[in-house]
Protein backbone atom coordinates (compact mmCIF):
# COMPACT_ATOMS: atom_id res chain seq x y z
CA UNK A 1 0.00 0.00 0.00
CA UNK A 2 1.44 3.21 -0.85
CA UNK A 3 0.58 6.89 -0.52
CA UNK A 4 1.01 8.99 -3.48
CA UNK A 5 4.01 6.94 -4.31
CA UNK A 6 5.80 7.83 -1.25
CA UNK A 7 6.66 5.11 0.02
CA UNK A 8 4.60 2.71 2.88
CA UNK A 9 2.50 5.28 5.52
CA UNK A 10 4.40 3.34 8.05
CA UNK A 11 7.70 4.83 6.34
CA UNK A 12 6.27 8.38 6.60
CA UNK A 13 7.44 10.84 8.74
CA UNK A 14 4.88 11.91 12.01
CA UNK A 15 3.38 15.22 11.67
CA UNK A 16 1.59 16.81 14.47
CA UNK A 17 -1.78 17.42 14.70
CA UNK A 18 -3.67 20.42 13.67
CA UNK A 19 -4.37 23.21 16.23
CA UNK A 20 -8.55 22.10 15.30
CA UNK A 21 -7.97 18.59 15.97
CA UNK A 22 -5.98 19.35 19.35
CA UNK A 23 -8.83 21.60 20.55
CA UNK A 24 -11.05 19.10 19.57
CA UNK A 25 -9.46 16.51 21.47
CA UNK A 26 -8.92 18.76 24.31
CA UNK A 27 -12.51 19.39 24.53
CA UNK A 28 -13.40 15.55 24.57
CA UNK A 29 -11.12 15.31 27.24
CA UNK A 30 -12.91 17.96 29.85
CA UNK A 31 -16.23 16.67 28.16
CA UNK A 32 -15.16 13.21 29.57
CA UNK A 33 -14.54 14.53 32.99
CA UNK A 34 -17.84 16.05 33.29
CA UNK A 35 -19.72 12.74 31.99
CA UNK A 36 -17.90 10.93 34.82
CA UNK A 37 -18.62 13.76 37.35
CA UNK A 38 -22.64 13.84 36.21
CA UNK A 39 -22.65 9.53 35.68
CA UNK A 40 -21.38 9.37 39.38
CA UNK A 41 -24.00 11.32 40.57
CA UNK A 42 -26.83 9.93 38.43
CA UNK A 43 -26.51 6.13 39.47
CA UNK A 44 -26.52 6.21 42.72
CA UNK A 45 -30.11 8.80 42.46
CA UNK A 46 -32.14 6.13 40.77
CA UNK A 47 -30.56 2.89 40.80
CA UNK A 48 -31.15 0.22 37.76
CA UNK A 49 -32.67 3.51 35.44
CA UNK A 50 -29.37 6.19 36.48
CA UNK A 51 -26.98 3.39 35.89
CA UNK A 52 -27.68 2.35 32.92
CA UNK A 53 -28.33 6.00 31.91
CA UNK A 54 -24.83 7.10 33.20
CA UNK A 55 -22.91 3.98 31.16
CA UNK A 56 -24.82 4.90 28.15
CA UNK A 57 -24.09 8.68 28.01
CA UNK A 58 -20.44 7.30 28.61
CA UNK A 59 -20.57 5.02 25.56
CA UNK A 60 -22.30 7.41 23.55
CA UNK A 61 -19.09 10.16 24.34
CA UNK A 62 -17.12 7.40 23.39
CA UNK A 63 -17.95 6.64 20.22
CA UNK A 64 -19.05 9.70 19.07
CA UNK A 65 -16.04 11.37 20.08
CA UNK A 66 -14.81 8.38 17.56
CA UNK A 67 -16.63 8.96 14.83
CA UNK A 68 -16.31 12.79 14.67
CA UNK A 69 -13.12 12.77 14.98
CA UNK A 70 -12.50 10.20 12.72
CA UNK A 71 -10.20 8.14 14.34
CA UNK A 72 -9.70 6.14 17.70
CA UNK A 73 -8.25 9.33 19.39
CA UNK A 74 -11.16 10.67 19.53
CA UNK A 75 -12.56 7.55 21.85
CA UNK A 76 -9.36 7.23 23.96
CA UNK A 77 -9.60 11.18 25.04
CA UNK A 78 -12.85 11.60 26.82
CA UNK A 79 -12.42 7.97 27.90
CA UNK A 80 -8.77 9.79 29.72
CA UNK A 81 -10.92 12.52 31.15
CA UNK A 82 -13.87 10.11 32.41
CA UNK A 83 -11.49 7.33 34.14
CA UNK A 84 -9.26 10.15 35.60
CA UNK A 85 -12.40 11.91 37.16
CA UNK A 86 -14.20 8.78 38.22
CA UNK A 87 -11.01 7.70 40.45
CA UNK A 88 -10.84 11.24 41.67
CA UNK A 89 -14.08 10.85 42.81
CA UNK A 90 -13.44 6.96 44.49
CA UNK A 91 -11.00 9.00 46.82
CA UNK A 92 -11.99 10.13 50.67
CA UNK A 93 -11.58 12.99 51.50
CA UNK A 94 -10.27 14.35 54.99
CA UNK A 95 -13.58 14.32 56.57
CA UNK A 96 -14.00 10.64 55.86
CA UNK A 97 -17.08 12.12 53.12
CA UNK A 98 -16.47 10.35 49.33
CA UNK A 99 -18.83 10.15 46.34
CA UNK A 100 -18.97 6.81 45.97
CA UNK A 101 -20.89 3.99 48.04
CA UNK A 102 -19.56 0.42 48.71
CA UNK A 103 -22.43 -0.80 46.90
CA UNK A 104 -22.56 -2.76 43.91
CA UNK A 105 -24.39 0.10 41.76
CA UNK A 106 -21.04 1.47 42.42
CA UNK A 107 -18.62 -0.98 41.21
CA UNK A 108 -20.93 -1.97 38.01
CA UNK A 109 -20.59 1.79 37.26
CA UNK A 110 -16.64 1.51 37.80
CA UNK A 111 -16.11 -1.56 35.75
CA UNK A 112 -18.69 -0.87 33.25
CA UNK A 113 -17.23 2.37 32.46
CA UNK A 114 -13.55 1.21 32.09
CA UNK A 115 -14.63 -1.87 29.98
CA UNK A 116 -16.91 0.44 27.59
CA UNK A 117 -14.05 2.68 27.24
CA UNK A 118 -11.80 -0.01 26.44
CA UNK A 119 -14.25 -1.28 23.93
CA UNK A 120 -15.20 1.67 21.88
CA UNK A 121 -11.97 2.67 21.59
CA UNK A 122 -10.95 -0.63 20.17
CA UNK A 123 -13.93 -1.36 18.21
CA UNK A 124 -14.32 2.85 17.48
CA UNK A 125 -13.96 4.53 14.28
CA UNK A 126 -10.15 3.51 12.84
CA UNK A 127 -8.62 4.71 10.09
CA UNK A 128 -10.21 4.32 6.88
CA UNK A 129 -8.12 4.23 3.75
CA UNK A 130 -9.11 7.14 0.92
CA UNK A 131 -10.19 5.80 -2.29
CA UNK A 132 -13.44 4.04 -3.94
CA UNK A 133 -14.74 0.71 -2.70
CA UNK A 134 -12.37 -1.32 -4.72
CA UNK A 135 -10.55 -3.65 -2.67
CA UNK A 136 -7.07 -2.16 -1.76
CA UNK A 137 -4.68 -4.83 -3.63
CA UNK A 138 -5.95 -3.73 -7.20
Amino acid sequence: MSDGGNGSLLAQPLRPPSAGRTAALVGLLLLGAVTGLAGALLQAAWFPGGLLLALAGAAGLFLGGAYATGGRGGAVAPAAGWVVAVLLLTTTRPEGDYLFGAGGSSYLYLLGGMALAVICATVGAGRQPRGGPARLGK
